[in-house]
């Protein structure tokens, strides 16, 4: 039989109820968190997307609430799934998180603190030093960025401190999934906390050759929003993520690139469903809530661009579904939460006290009525060069380096494609928007300017050395 059995996955699939809940707990419950690498929130089939394929993701939707509107907060460099991490499980916001987790207490720790028992594998992006603050016990951790799945390298946590790293044996992400279901399988005494950070789909796109899913370039329908180049320099037109095609951005390359962080994503999809059936097998699934999210978006070709290092919707919008037990099935919400909104939740959830220092906001009133309202605006930052807001209805992003500004109602512009800043009838909503950034901006602490005296030009032209790169 073929090693991934995808027919027999699929059965298997159709066979297991539900991921769900609808009795509430008998005792604290225990925390599942799934976490993936620069996925887009609009890749999950079950959310529309009408040609990936992601069977257990969707049984997770089918079960759990949905967060429509999720966002990570931005980055003050080019990788951003450091400080969303950072913000993640700190709970703390963009312009107050400490990088490498080592200041202040995290919400793993408080957790702990609380009697539980607290694990993690996979991605670590902010230190190695920090993992054994947060966990009390971790396995086959990447203390990395990005790298070659099949030669990942990888540590435990021994006596305090992660070990030298070692080849993985094979994908990180199988082996990040084996050591989920090989904690989960464990006799619990206690209720654990268990962190699973995979680093899949982002880049590079390798899964292991003999994976089965597969996706043709052609019969992947082109961005909405897709541009052959951003229309003016947004003061990130270089890094490297942008360096992963060459200019013009060409209908047939972004295909090829979705293709591939497609395949990515539904290999992850068969991970988490190995890690979902554990639950099931081991009989947790009545006391466990399971939460699924990831980092950042990312663009793949969206507005001329190809990487997360934007304000966008693509890149700061994130997947989050959550389920569990009393969580409402199959739902669906439209309040706005930042990803430092989760952790304490689950805190308020599970009894757990939060850190002094965590900023995050509690969302179970959400998780009662999916039709209540949480934020009612959202700030975010990237770098110096890109602020933005967004509310219910209106989004604007500002350029302060080249003084350009972006307007988008999303309520009849959900893919940013009409720009309403240039128009005069829009000029008192433009006006409007600005003034609630800046005071959003003074509130997190954000002192950077929003007006630039002396603009640079909006003008740029691709550098050759980018070109030469792909040829």
């Amino acid at each position: 039989m073929h090693r991934f059995g995808i027919f027999v996955w699929l059965a298997v699939f159709l066979s297991i109820p539900n991921v769900g809940f609808t009795a509430a707990p008998t005792a604290r419950p225990n925390i599942l968190f799934l976490f993936a690498d620069d996925q887009r929130a609009d890749t999950i089939a079950a959310l529309g997307n009408p040609v990936i394929k992601t069977p257990n993701l969707d049984r997770l939707v089918r079960s759990g609430l949905t967060f429509n509107r999720a966002y990570m907060q931005g980055g003050m460099h080019g990788a951003t799934c450091i400080p969303s991490r950072a913000m993640l499980l700190s709970g703390r916001s963009l312009f107050h998180i400490d990088e490498k987790l080592a200041r202040d207490p995290t919400w793993p720790f408080a957790f702990g603190h609380a009697g539980y028992n607290t694990f993690m594998t996979g991605k670590w992006h902010n230190g190695r030093e920090s993992v054994p603050l947060s966990f009390s016990e971790a396995r086959s951790v990447f203390s990395g960025g990005m790298t070659d799945p099949m030669k990942a390298e990888l540590s435990d946590m021994r006596n305090g401190a992660l070990s030298p790293p070692q080849i993985a044996p094979k994908h990180a992400c199988e082996v990040f999934a084996d050591e989920a279901i090989q904690f989960l399988h464990r006799p619990h005494k206690t209720p654990f906390f268990c962190y699973v950070a995979f680093d899949a789909p982002h880049d590079p796109h390798i899964v292991p050759p003999d994976y089965p899913v597969r996706y043709s370039p052609s019969e992947i329908p082109i961005p909405r929003n897709f541009l052959p180049q951003h229309p003016w320099n947004n003061g990130e037109m270089e890094v490297r993520d942008e360096l992963l095609l060459p200019w013009p951005r060409t209908p047939g390359d972004v295909q090829q690139l979705l293709a591939d962080y497609y395949r990515y994503i539904s290999f992850l999809d068969y991970q988490i469903g190995r890690v979902l059936d554990a639950v099931a097998n081991a009989g947790l699934a009545g006391n466990t809530i399971v939460v699924f999210a990831a980092d950042s978006g990312v663009a793949r070709g969206s507005h001329g661009l190809i990487g997360k290092q934007n304000l966008y919707e693509h890149s700061i919008r994130v997947p989050l579904v959550i389920a569990g037990p009393g969580i409402p099935r199959g739902g669906k919400t439209e309040a706005m939460c930042y990803l430092y909104d989760v952790l304490p939740t689950f805190g308020r959830l599970c009894g757990v006290p939060a850190p002094v220092t965590s900023d995050g906001r509690d969302l179970t009133p959400v998780l009662h009525n999916p039709h209540a309202s949480f934020r009612s605006e959202l700030t975010f930052a990237y770098r110096d060069v890109q602020r933005a807001i967004r509310t219910e209805r209106w989004k604007l992003i500002r350029y302060p380096k080249v003084n350009q500004t972006q307007l988008f109602d999303l309520k009849r512009d959900p893919d940013e494609i009409h720009n309403l800043a240039v128009m005069p009838e829009f000029s008192a909503k433009r006006n409007e928007l600005m003034a609630l950034l800046q005071k959003g901006m003074t509130a997190a602490d954000d002192v950077a300017a929003l007006q630039n005296p002396a603009p640079q030009s909006p003008e740029w032209n691709p550098p050759v050395r980018g070109l030469e790169n792909h040829r």
